[in-house]
């Protein structure tokens, strides 16, 4: 499946840009991240207003919008999505989250072991969770009264477990479940604990300040898309959502800003058509 990578500000691409399946969007997190055709320290109302200004365009551009941005936002990006909801009432919100275990130490405060990851949908686009299915607690632990297929988990991105637990001794002891087991039933929740692409990951491509993991975006768009469907990444960054796409089959346009970044995404994935923006 041929993918298209385009070099420019997504706000300007998507002006003119077809519409899409869905689009996934990781943007910069306004922290002083070291970019180098991005400035990454605006000013509070300049990225709040960035803020509203990417996903106003992301919603005209597809029915389905992932938004990962980081937890220091929750509050402002809340007050805008909203103020756009009450224009739009045919769109709704699902807040989900991802959770990491190693966290940024802070010897002040409560470190911050989570990331948004909110979806906006509209209401009558459609879900595919029978493709997001994971065995429960009693299933993969031979409990006869485990319902067959699995369950749909739920909006907690709860994934630093490995995808296939290790089998518990004889005695019952060891073992590592996936999910936590509440009432005799699976419950990952809304979290997706998938652990941060960090510098001794297998996934981490060092040439770029940040990364997500490939598993927390496959999850979403199998949720979100069907096998063939077009995905939109508008920060194109390492090609995490071009990568789930080929795995998937899915086909993904990826807008990036940086020219640098754009030849390495080229160098990696020589199939990459590349398009005018």
């Amino acid at each position: 499946m041929k993918h298209t990578l385009i070099n420019g500000d997504c706000l300007e691409v998507l002006k003119n840009l077809y519409p899409v399946d869905c689009i996934f969007a990781d943007p910069p997190d306004n922290i002083g991240l070291g970019y180098d055709a991005y400035d990454d320290r605006l000013s509070e109302a300049a990225y709040r207003n960035l803020l509203h200004d990417w996903t106003v365009a992301f919603m005209r551009a597809a029915p389905v919008v992932w938004m990962s941005f980081n937890s220091r936002w929750t509050v402002a990006y809340g007050s805008i999505i909203d103020h756009i909801l009450s224009l739009n009432p045919e769109w709704e919100v699902k807040a989900a989250v991802q959770v990491f275990t190693f966290g940024q130490h802070n010897k002040h405060d409560l470190g911050n072991n989570h990331r948004p990851l909110w979806r906006l949908k509209r209401k009558d686009a459609q879900l595919y969770p029978d493709d997001i299915k994971v065995k429960s607690w009693r299933e993969r632990n031979g409990d006869k009264r485990a319902k067959p297929g699995g369950r749909v988990p739920g909006d907690v991105f709860d994934m630093q477990y490995p995808t296939v637990a290790e089998p518990q001794r004889a005695d019952g002891s060891g073992g590592t479940p996936n999910y936590f087991e509440y009432a005799g039933q699976a419950l990952p929740g809304d979290v997706f604990d998938f652990p941060r692409v960090t510098g001794n990951s297998k996934q981490r491509c060092d040439w770029h300040p940040t990364q997500l993991h490939e598993e927390l975006v496959e999850r979403a768009l199998r949720l979100t898309t069907a096998k063939g469907a077009h995905v939109l990444d508008p920060f194109g960054g390492t090609g995490t959502t071009l990568r789930v796409c080929t795995k998937i089959g899915r086909r993904c346009t990826l807008i990036e800003l940086d020219p640098k970044y754009c030849s390495k995404l080229r160098e990696l994935h020589t199939d990459l058509k590349k398009m005018a923006a």
